[in-house]
């Protein structure tokens, strides 16, 4: 072997060691490389996983809150209604209790001839009591029940009542108005505590404009009761 030969030998090897860590440091690179690439798409599919799940919960979150605000005010307003209508009811009791059962039949009046007293103007004495007012008068049920006699000729019970309305109350008992101007009711109709029925006048067998209030325990004549006294045990002030 020349002096050449053997000087190039180790030049040769060195470069063929040089080739040899080059190509496997490219190896590992591109190993790494991969590696990399590889980690980076999985967290990014990671990542996407997680705000996904994370949106989800929030929308979740978000259904429940607005559920439970939904369910709040609508028991709030349940609560409202049942409060208003107890009041209500309390407020319809006081006044039904409050609301008088009798009143008197006209107002602004002065009490005339009184019950049985005697006189040249009944066949007997008097039936019921005198409220002197003038004509025109507005006259109303003194207590609710059902009119069972109204019109001219007493209503039945005789022309010296002139026109007159009978109305039948709870517990047997009836009242009667006459010496009308005018009926503003007819038989079979209910009417309530203070409601007008009529105004008063002077038909009949009457010295003047007056009411002539009975109280009656039935409906045909005959059969009354101090007016003022019944009135009174009502709670009227006469």
């Amino acid at each position: 072997m020349s002096q050449r030969t053997k000087n190039q030998h180790p030049r040769t090897s060195l470069l063929r060691a040089r080739a040899a860590v080059v190509a496997v440091g490219l190896g590992a690179s591109a190993v790494l490389g991969a590696g990399v690439a590889a980690a980076a798409e999985t967290g990014a599919s990671t990542g996407s996983v997680s705000t996904g799940s994370a949106a989800a919960s929030v929308k979740a979150q978000a259904a429940a809150q607005a559920k439970a605000a939904s369910a709040k005010k609508a028991a709030a307003k349940k609560a409202e209604a049942k409060k208003a209508a107890a009041k209500k009811a309390v407020a319809k009791k006081a006044a039904a209790k409050k609301a008088p059962s009798w009143v008197d039949p006209v107002k602004k009046y002065k009490l005339s001839a009184s019950f049985a007293q005697a006189g040249n103007m009944w066949s007997s004495n008097h039936s019921g009591q005198d409220f002197a007012v003038a004509s025109g008068t507005k006259v109303v049920a003194a207590h609710g029940g059902t009119v069972v006699k109204a019109g001219g000729n007493g209503a039945g019970d005789g022309p010296a009542y002139g026109n007159a309305v009978v109305i039948k109350h709870g517990n047997g008992t009836y009242s009667q108005y006459a010496h009308l101007s005018r009926v503003d009711v007819n038989v079979g109709q209910v009417v309530k505590t203070g409601q007008r029925i009529a105004l008063s006048g002077n038909t009949g067998n009457s010295s003047g404009p007056h009411l002539h209030f009975e109280i009656r325990t039935s409906a045909g004549y005959g059969n009354a009761v101090d007016p003022v006294a019944f009135l009174r045990s009502k709670g009227v002030t006469l």
